[in-house]
């Protein structure tokens, strides 16, 4: 085969592992997310309580696994983050537990035209030809759109990562912003028929000028 012509990581994460979280486990991790609440009530007092966390697939990069999440408000706020660990190996505990959260009011509620819910995080990088620098991106969501069944990311056109849905929801780890090319995301049916398809940037204007997405998130902190 002929040498590749772009250069990226590829599948660089490694494919969920465990059901979504439940019981005792799933107790441990809403602890670990909602502890940097306080803070962020500090910041914004008409956040509201907390609902339902739904937790999506973990994806491990890098020795650590990310259990991303995203959790509505009582004053129609959405919560959004992850939990990072080590991973327990050879009968050990999971260890060094981290957290990240942040809030938006830009919700797929008050946005009926989105056909994609993503949230995303860097959370790394790589270093390419030349000095060029790919941030290394947490991306997580669901389709609004019915009979996806699988998401990928693509730059440029090459697909960098991919991930079944587990109950409408996925978890993807891939390069973005490397050599002036930016990530998309995309959902495909059974058949693979592409469904939905949106950038993690928004143009902006009549020039349709890439800008970086918002998330809306006018704080974060991590526990």
């Amino acid at each position: 085969m002929p040498p590749e012509e772009r250069f990226v990581p590829r599948f660089a994460a490694e494919p969920p592992q465990e059901e979504v979280p439940y019981g005792r486990w799933e107790q441990r991790l809403r602890a670990e997310l909602l502890a940097a609440l306080p803070e962020l009530l500090a910041a914004e007092s008409e956040l509201g309580d907390p609902g339902e966390v739904l937790w999506y697939p973990d994806r491990s990069w890098h020795g650590r696994t990310y259990v991303p999440a995203t959790c509505p408000t009582a004053s129609g706020y959405e919560l959004f983050g992850y939990v990072r660990f080590i991973g327990g190996t050879g009968g050990r505990e999971p260890s060094d537990f981290s957290a990240r959260l942040d809030f938006t009011d830009e919700t797929a509620a008050r946005n009926p035209d989105w056909q994609l819910d993503l949230c995303d995080e860097v959370i790394g990088s790589w270093r390419g030809h030349a000095g060029a620098v790919a941030a290394m991106t947490l991306v997580w969501g669901h389709p609004l759109v019915s009979g996806a069944r699988i998401a990928t990311a693509e730059l440029a056109g090459l697909t960098v990562d991919q991930c079944e849905l587990d109950s409408e929801r996925f978890t993807l780890i891939a390069p973005d912003d490397y050599r002036h090319d930016l990530l998309e995301i995309a959902v495909f049916d059974g058949r693979g028929h592409e469904l939905a398809r949106e950038s993690l940037y928004a143009a902006d204007g009549d020039e349709r000028e890439q800008q970086p997405r918002t998330d809306g998130g006018e704080h974060e902190a991590m526990s």
